[in-house]
């Protein structure tokens, strides 16, 4: 993305951080391919992840991986230098097609659920293949494209808040559309998943910490070598979504979430070789891991985990057992450790790790059958995990998570360019990102997710 800021600066805009010469949004679409639409559309419903005009996924949702894809395949002749270039995540989804087969020939297959599955692993493809075509292949004017991402997520934000005023005065009109709007609602009093929050646009609370950490901070970090103004409504954006979703109770996870941004932020804004910058860093960790334990203190589900364990707070137990249930059916069948049970299969992998997650906990002192009456309530359909490793190894095993990462890794590693040889790409930016990511997705299922693509390309171009 920093290489796509030194040429993009040159189209976008006469003078780098003189009077910026702003375009009106029919200038640029003038000015452009026409199928730019597309992209434009994606990346404005970033954001809209859990409606009714989404794509069905268990706790999942999106519009946006659709989109990416019309647009690559508006563009398809040049997709393929995309695929030359990314070609361990491109082959990515043949492999898990064929580690699923012993799965399938045991199991059987579950057709809708492997097409969610196999689909979600295109998602992926999709935006990186979407994000390259537009911003190195093409070398789009970038600040548009930026103005749609933020204007969308202040948008979001605003529905949010909007939720929050209709739920604390009781104004049922807008509590009854927001919650016919979303798959799983969390605004009605009513709900099963715990109502009376704030949901923006999302599939649930939960996520605003992906969006705001695993794409938005990201992108700041690399608006700091680009431009400066862009990077400061970044910030104010994530600051103010941070803070805002918090003080309007919208979800506990966003609290953890939070804490663990600032201190990966930390650690990326100070130069640890200079003396008075690392005291001043040490200083802002310590405050930060003050504030997560204010934090803690403050939000009565926190404190219950903190006084009572995993059993005090219901989603946070729930996590843990619908995790543990898959997990617990490799052991059942061994030989899934490697290969897993298949696409779509992960039920399978619930129903035969079901009683030995339920031993392994009541051993612990709890309860056990909690992660059975997961398991008996579930089908193939509508089974979850909220992790994306687990996810992971119970389709495809051992081996499709080792192919995931090394395809990740391999894949922002690869030099495209001479003057981009001989930089390496580990800079401690790029480190702190994947942290980041590492953490953000034991959260999220879903392989469709931007912070993943958006990883991939940028850290191959930071080595500039």
């Amino acid at each position: 993305m920093n290489q796509a800021c030194v040429h993009n600066d040159t189209i976008d805009a006469g003078n780098y951080h003189g009077r910026p010469q702003y375009r009106s949004l029919l200038h640029f679409l003038a000015s452009q391919e026409r199928n730019i639409i597309w992209l434009l559309l994606a990346i404005a419903f970033l954001p809209v992840d859990g409606t009714t005009l989404g794509l069905y996924a268990p706790f999942w949702s999106p519009i946006s991986p659709a989109l990416f894809a019309v647009y690559c395949l508006c563009n398809w002749r040049q997709l393929r230098i995309v695929a030359n270039r990314y070609l361990p995540m491109f082959l990515l989804p043949v492999a898990c097609i064929i580690l699923s087969i012993p799965g399938w020939l045991k199991f059987g297959i579950h057709l809708n659920a492997a097409f969610m599955s196999i689909t979600g692993l295109l998602g992926v493809l999709a935006t990186l293949g979407a994000i390259a075509l537009a911003f190195d292949i093409k070398r789009i004017p970038w600040r548009t494209p930026l103005r749609i991402l933020i204007a969308s997520y202040w948008f979001s934000f605003g529905v949010g808040v909007l939720q929050w005023l209709s739920i604390h005065l009781h104004f049922k009109p807008l509590i009854n559309y927001f919650s016919h709007l979303m798959y799983r609602q969390y605004i009605d009093d009513s709900s099963v998943w715990g109502g009376g929050r704030p949901q923006f646009l999302f599939a649930e609370p939960s996520y605003i910490g992906m969006h705001l950490f695993g794409v938005l901070l990201p992108l700041m970090w690399l608006m700091r070598g680009c431009d400066r103004i862009y990077a400061k409504r970044l910030r104010n954006l994530i600051v103010v979504y941070a803070i805002g979703s918090v003080l309007m109770q919208a979800g506990t996870r966003i609290v953890l979430d939070s804490v663990v941004a600032l201190l990966v932020a930390i650690i990326v804004h100070n130069s640890w070789c200079d003396k008075k910058q690392r005291v001043r860093g040490i200083a802002q960790l310590l405050g930060a891991v003050m504030l997560g334990l204010l934090g803690v203190l403050a939000d009565s589900r926190l404190s219950s985990i903190a006084e009572n364990g995993a059993e005090g707070d219901g989603s946070f137990f729930a996590r843990i057992y619908q995790s543990l249930d898959p997990i617990c059916g490799l052991l059942a069948h061994p030989w899934t450790v490697l290969t897993g049970y298949g696409s779509g299969n992960i039920i399978n992998a619930v129903w035969a790790g079901a009683k030995y997650a339920e031993r392994l906990l009541n051993g612990l002192g709890m309860n056990g059958s909690a992660a059975v009456g997961f398991a008996t309530g579930m089908n193939a359909d509508t089974v979850w995990t909220m992790c994306a490793y687990t996810s992971v190894v119970a389709e495809y095993g051992l081996i499709g998570l080792v192919l995931l990462v090394i395809a990740s890794i391999v894949s922002m590693t690869r030099v495209f360019d001479t003057a981009a040889a001989g930089h390496g790409v580990w800079s401690k930016t790029v480190i702190c990102w994947l942290v980041l990511i590492v953490y953000l997705y034991i959260q999220c299922e879903n392989y469709a997710f931007a912070a993943l693509p958006l990883f991939i390309f940028a850290a191959s171009k930071l080595r500039k």
